[in-house]
């Protein structure tokens, strides 16, 4: 039987980069707080990111680099912490960090770095961080929570759900954020795999024999496209050019790649006036790794010297060439999903406080909730900036 339960002004339900980020901020402003974790170690995810570097913002964060039903509630928390923010909280602990490409921020050594800033300032504010207890049971009477942990027990009047989404789950990842958010009476934005690799079949089967083959291209859904590299693997495709675009693919949709974005209009009938001995494969490997010029060239169809093709078959293989076609047949689930897309409805809580409307005292954060950001740092900064607004409110 737990112990008599212990009294705190807040309790945080995981010790991610959200919980420990709320939990410190709260804890400075005089509050007493409790964090509660199922893992033995804080931080998992932050200490996988970035190969072990954890790219921890985006110097470009803005709200429309994120996906939700409601794509305004991101706006006040990313705005009252902003990815500077954040930075002078790094440098003011003394880690050296580098910007890699499109404004991703990266530590120079290693994300323990950021994970153990984060228990410092969880320290600094008295915070009581208990790793390694499962949470046994969670109820709500007399506006206060009650949190049972192993053999022990506490109650807060503010309880905060800073527990992620089932992404990764080899790092204990579940879903248990949306079954405490629906005990609650909170709705759920249907859970998805995001940032995501994206598998193949059907006619697509071909490419999957080009596995270890990346090259840069456009990676298209609608009017969403990303300029980055794109792998092909033995299931399907990736790199960060196809995760990105997988947060906007839905089941039965098509995305499109153009293989050769510098290339300007016309430049195929411009190289046959050019070079009319010249082959298509001989073109397309001066362009595209060997493999994949061939493979696309076998699939156009269009052996021969360059000179003794019609304009129009040249025209087509442009179009071809700047938007093929892919159907993907799926994903590599939650596994490979480097985060979750939907959760707790943003319709629940307020964009200021994150507090839920019909719930007093109730908070949710970071990945929990339906705000998911594109690669490269923009998750984390979200994760900050929603800590930090709970915090204030708590």
């Amino acid at each position: 039987m737990p112990t008599a339960p212990e009294t705190y002004d807040a309790i945080v339900l995981g010790a991610g980069g959200a919980g420990l980020m709320c939990a410190a901020m709260a804890g400075q402003r005089g509050r007493r707080v409790l964090v509660i974790d199922h893992a033995d170690q804080a931080g998992k995810k932050i200490l996988i990111s970035g190969g072990g570097r954890c790219n921890f913002t985006n110097i470009h964060t803005a709200p429309d680099r994120y996906l939700s039903a409601n794509p305004h509630f991101a706006k006040s928390a990313l705005g009252r912490y902003t990815s500077q923010d954040f930075i002078g909280l790094v440098e003011r602990h003394g880690i050296a960090w580098h910007e890699k490409t499109l404004g991703q921020l990266f530590c120079d050594h290693s994300a323990r770095q950021i994970v153990a800033m984060l228990l410092a300032e969880c320290e600094a504010g008295g915070v009581t961080v208990r790793l390694d207890h499962a949470i046994t049971v969670v109820t709500h009477a007399d506006g206060r929570y009650r949190v049972v942990h192993g053999d022990r027990s506490a109650t807060a009047p503010a309880l905060v759900i800073a527990t992620g989404g089932p992404s990764i789950p080899k790092i204990g990842a579940t879903g248990f954020a949306y079954d405490l958010a629906r005990q609650f009476g909170l709705k759920i934005v249907e859970p998805r795999p995001a940032l995501v690799p994206l598998t193949l079949g059907g006619e697509d089967l071909l490419f999957r024999s080009l596995s270890g083959v990346s090259t840069d291209v456009i990676a298209r859904h609608g009017k969403t496209g990303f300029r980055e590299a794109a792998l092909l693997t033995h299931r399907g495709l990736s790199g960060p050019a196809i995760l990105q675009i997988s947060s906007y693919w839905r089941h039965g949709e098509t995305i499109a790649l153009d293989f050769l974005p510098d290339q300007p209009s016309g430049w195929l009938t411009d190289a046959k006036r050019d070079r009319p001995r010249t082959t298509l494969m001989q073109l397309l490997r001066g362009l595209l790794p060997d493999r994949l010029a061939d493979t696309l060239t076998d699939r156009l169809s269009l052996p021969g010297d360059l000179g003794n093709m019609p304009d129009r078959k040249l025209q087509e293989a442009e179009r071809r060439l700047a938007a093929w076609s892919f159907a993907p047949n799926g994903t590599e689930g939650f596994a490979k999903a480097e985060v979750t897309i939907g959760g707790i409805s943003t319709n629940e809580l307020s964009s200021r406080t994150m507090e839920a409307r019909h719930v007093p005292g109730l908070h949710a954060i970071g990945e929990a909730v339906d705000v998911t950001g594109w690669l490269g740092g923009y998750n984390f900064q979200w994760a900050w900036a929603s800590g930090w607004a709970a915090a204030q409110a708590i």
